[in-house]
């Protein structure tokens, strides 16, 4: 079993080739290159060839479906970006912002087109790993419509919000995990075993994300807490201390969410610590997080297989930026 760093390097090498667009015509094409070549943690490909060696060694068909999920994880990041209207990824300007919004919808939706035409060479298992796939494109889109729709509404449940962080963010780390697995040729339940291990990890990820956001520390994070705040997005915290919150405390919130500056921050995070909330998004992390592992456990590999995949997910979910 190989490392997540090892694979990482392996990913990028086998994904310039792999994922290499034509020349011509330029204005599409190069777009798609910059942002490619933003990077990232690569999280998603690599545990697909992860979950495929649990079973056996890394098939061509591990790395065409590891290739076509970075596809579609970039295709939904360039959308995301136009609609936030976000200028920076991951430090870099995002694509819309550098070479205009029709770059931006082309390049995605051209992304997106090869990804599928990375499964397309997948030679075993082809009908199980396009329907794991499409399937969850349609969820991740599902996903971010909601969230969307959230921005309209001051109703929306811990339920509601959890429904959404599954869909946005947790199934396409679930669906990489069971893909590699069904590459691998797993037997039995152990895809589906996979798949609720990632799925769960990834909700514990988000919420994480949602805590190291207000609390997380400044020196790490490289930025100042808050920036869900400044922004009014319903996370976990926000629902929690509304959901726990007196009849004055919910009052106040309600005058903080209609501020526009940053002095709402350090008046809503002690919100979020007085109502309880900063408690309860660290012992939602942590259910979700031994609901994953527990899901890890029970595939039927030697324990010492694992590993690899233990040990990532303990990295990301015990992280502090």
């Amino acid at each position: 079993m190989q490392s997540f760093s090892n694979l990482v390097t392996t990913f990028e090498n086998r994904f310039s080739t792999l994922s290499s667009f034509p020349l011509q015509p330029a204005t599409l094409y190069d777009p798609c290159n910059y942002f490619l070549g933003i990077g990232g943690k690569r999280v998603r490909p690599v545990v697909c060839l992860m979950a495929c060696e649990l079973f056996a060694d890394i098939t061509d068909d591990a790395w065409r479906a590891a290739a076509a999920v970075e596809l579609f994880h970039n295709f939904t990041l360039v959308h995301d970006d136009i609609m936030d209207k976000a200028p920076l990824r991951r430090g870099q300007q995002t694509l819309h912002q550098k070479y205009g919004l029709t770059s931006g919808i082309l390049c995605g939706d051209v992304m997106c087109i090869y990804a599928y035409d990375q499964l397309a060479h997948i030679k075993k298992a082809l009908p199980q790993v396009m329907q794991v796939f499409n399937k969850t494109a349609i969820e991740v889109c599902e996903g971010q419509q909601i969230d969307m729709d959230f921005e309209l509404r001051n109703d929306v449940s811990i339920e509601e919000y959890l429904q959404m962080i599954t869909l946005k963010t947790s199934v396409l780390l679930a669906a990489s995990l069971k893909m590699g697995a069904i590459t691998g040729g797993a037997l039995g339940d152990n895809a589906n075993k996979l798949y609720e291990f990632g799925k769960n990890m990834g909700i514990a990820f988000q919420l994480q994300d949602d805590y190291l956001d207000a609390f997380g520390d400044t020196d790490k994070l490289g930025k100042q807490n808050g920036g869900d705040i400044l922004a009014n997005k319903k996370t976990y915290l926000l629902l929690k201390a509304k959901e726990h919150a007196t009849p004055e405390q919910k009052q106040l919130m309600e005058n903080l969410l209609m501020q526009d500056d940053a002095h709402k921050v350090a008046k809503m995070l002690a919100l979020f610590v007085t109502t309880g909330a900063d408690e309860a998004c660290r012992t939602a992390t942590k259910y979700y997080s031994d609901l994953a592992f527990s899901c890890l456990e029970e595939v039927a590999v030697p324990s010492a297989r694992k590993a690899p995949l233990r040990e990532l997910a303990t990295y990301l979910l015990h992280r502090d930026k």
